[in-house]
């Protein structure tokens, strides 16, 4: 099998992350922060450590300004409905996931905000020129995916971090697409909120995911329970990162994710010439068959998305599943507003999604497979 849909979830993970789950369900499975016994204070500390490690990964304040999330999308909704802002305004773009229209629409829905949605102008992705268009007196948010789950399209996060911090408005990155494949420095870009979501560039298990947040804003919690500190009040405690976390985190998965971000950073040359060498490949070969492509030639994040003829998407994808056994993704990738830029409304978009693991002979099985269907169309 060859597996091209990394972008939903990476499928072959580090021996590095699959013996950090598994020490962690040995010698690290009792409760951190919950008791005061040494099995927890150790488990704890572990925890700790892989917070600190994110912190200084995406060069955040401190271990405290680290969240650990199931996934991205409830990072996305921490950040977002934690700070609804009562007659305010959000802007954010064509290249959003579903995990940012869902929670928008439902506040605008409530009568609770309202936000504008910025085209990209360029086949590159969001400039900070899309994003003005947009703006109004009452915007107090900037949403912006860092780089498009369907094509690949990159958002300007550095102007657009400046203008926010200029104009006081909070700057969200959804980074779920570019975190362990681009460096990211939240200060460097003024990202007030940066989410993550570890089963996919880092190379973690799926259902861990983080927000990171600088020391400008605070989100208000969405979820509330016990944190293991300030039992007798029923109020949720102020301190961080416990007033957002509230249950029992998943140290397997938490370790998992910490021993991700090591391989990555280990690696981190190593993969993004890889990507850029096998996505490089692939735009060219599509460039010289009769078919659309939606991904910018100069593009090399490992996201490519094509259609043959008039073909639906998800046939396409179903036929180099069943008869060439290679796994890509068609459909709409939860961003509708995204296919509607690209005019895929009708039949989708085949999209190919690469990770470290993949080969260069892969990449030619499957130019392969696409001359044969688009032959056949």
């Amino acid at each position: 099998m060859i597996y091209l849909d990394n972008s939903a979830s990476t499928y072959i993970k580090p021996k590095e992350v699959i013996k950090a789950v598994n020490d962690a369900l040995i010698h690290f499975s009792a409760n951190p922060g919950r008791s005061g016994h040494k099995a927890s204070i150790k488990t704890a500390f572990k925890v700790e450590q892989v917070r600190e490690q994110l912190a200084a990964h995406f060069n955040a304040e401190s271990g405290q300004n680290v969240i650990f999330t199931q996934n991205c999308t409830q990072a996305l909704n921490l950040a977002i409905l934690g700070s609804a802002k009562q007659g305010g305004h959000v802007v954010c773009t064509e290249n959003e996931h579903n995990s940012v229209l869902r929670p928008l629409e439902n506040l605008k829905t409530n009568g609770i905000i309202d936000y504008s949605i910025a085209f990209q102008t360029n086949s590159k992705g969001i400039t900070l020129d899309d994003i003005k268009r947009e703006i109004k007196p009452n915007t107090y948010m900037i949403i912006c995916n860092h780089i498009s789950n369907v094509n690949g399209s990159i958002c300007d996060i550095s102007s657009i971090g400046k203008f926010c911090k200029e104009n006081n408005m909070i700057f969200l990155v959804d980074g779920a697409q570019s975190c362990g494949h681009l460096k990211i420095d939240i200060k460097e870009n003024n990202i007030d909120y940066l989410t993550v979501a570890g089963h996919k560039g880092f190379y973690a298990p799926q259902s861990i995911g983080c927000l990171i947040m600088n020391d400008s804003f605070r989100p208000q919690p969405i979820l509330f329970g016990g944190t293991g500190t300030n039992s007798l009040e029923l109020f949720q405690p102020n301190i961080y990162p416990e007033r957002l976390e509230s249950g029992t985190i998943s140290t397997p998965l938490i370790l998992g994710l910490g021993a991700g971000v090591e391989f990555v950073e280990n690696n981190f040359k190593e993969i993004a010439c890889k990507l850029d060498d096998l996505t490089t490949y692939l735009n060219y070969e599509l460039a010289k068959m009769n078919i659309k492509s939606y991904t910018d030639p100069d593009n090399s994040f490992g996201v490519v998305a094509f259609n043959i003829s008039d073909l639906d998407s998800n046939e396409v994808a179903s036929l180099l599943s069943e008869k060439f056994d290679i796994c890509v993704r068609g459909g709409f990738h939860c961003a509708p507003i995204k296919h509607q830029a690209l005019g895929t409304l009708s039949q989708g978009a085949v999209r190919v999604s690469i990770s470290y693991f993949n080969t260069f002979t892969e990449i030619q099985r499957l130019v392969y497979a696409i001359k044969h269907i688009a032959k056949n169309a």
